[in-house]
């Protein structure tokens, strides 16, 4: 007759082994931690998606002013992130400086250039990025103007609409402006000219691109990853509770060495 149970002891650790017990206990782990890789693989998924989602945009951005005006509202979902083209000059004497922003702890500003579309003649403000603060008294701070006629490609940045609202003291008769928050309104009357709805942030390697110190646009992996850990903890805690249970493993911990009791017949 097949004998179902044994006792094992390694030096001062003794366990039972029931195996068809200890088999439903491997196969309940391994379901869990399947689990687990499955919500891995889900996260994989959607990073890999949205890799591809974001070079199949940028190959295929659109002109800046083919978007329609009755799409330019916040509440739009296809407005975040949108990759356009823009086509036309940077008007460098009328760069905005954004106070206080940080790039890895260090302190600088951030660099708004209005850029004039040559199909319209329409003006948007082009996040180029940033540049440090930390400079020699009176040195003005680094903008990298660029001239002539080019083309760039940007993303829409749509504000969140929990973003608090910075009241802004602003010197208007010298340039570039220092503001402490873009308010579009307030910029279209100071410049004197309609200005597009929306910031759009300039992508990598482009004529007058700096330092893009703004976070990444990252899939929504983070309900997956929490997922798997809770799949992956609930198979280690059944391998654990059973070890725990066929096993002198807890007396051991506790600093008592008990015998496991003898249950085989």
């Amino acid at each position: 007759m097949m004998e179902f149970r044994k006792n094992y002891t390694f030096g001062s650790f003794r366990i039972r082994v029931n195996w068809p017990l200890a088999a439903c206990v491997v196969i309940t782990a391994a379901t869990f931690m399947r689990l687990g890789l499955w919500q891995l693989d889900r996260a994989a998924e959607k990073v890999d998606a949205q890799i591809e989602l974001l070079a199949e945009l940028r190959v295929n951005a659109e002109p800046i002013e083919s978007i329609p005006l009755g799409h330019l509202h916040s509440t739009n979902p296809e407005l975040q992130n949108r990759h356009v083209k823009l086509i036309g000059e940077y008007w460098n004497e009328r760069t905005i400086l954004l106070l206080a922003e940080f790039y890895e702890s260090q302190i600088g500003y951030g660099v708004v250039t209005p850029f004039r579309l040559s199909s319209n003649n329409d003006l948007v403000l082009v996040h180029r990025g940033w540049t440090t603060g930390i400079l020699p008294p009176d040195t003005p701070p680094f903008t990298r103007s660029v001239t002539g006629p080019v083309e760039i490609d940007a993303q829409i940045f749509v504000p969140s609409g929990n973003t608090l609202a910075i009241e802004n003291t602003i010197d208007a008769s010298q340039w570039p402006l220092r503001i402490r928050a873009l308010d579009i309104e307030i910029l279209s009357a100071i410049i004197g000219e309609p200005i597009f709805p929306f910031v759009v942030r300039i992508t990598a390697e482009q004529p007058g691109t700096l330092t893009r110190h703004w976070p990444a646009v990252q899939p929504e992996i983070n309900q997956n990853l929490s997922y798997a850990v809770q799949w992956f903890s609930f198979g280690l805690a059944v391998l654990f509770i059973a070890l725990l249970a066929s096993s002198n493993l807890w007396t051991l911990l506790k600093g008592t060495d008990t015998a496991v009791a003898d249950t085989t017949d």
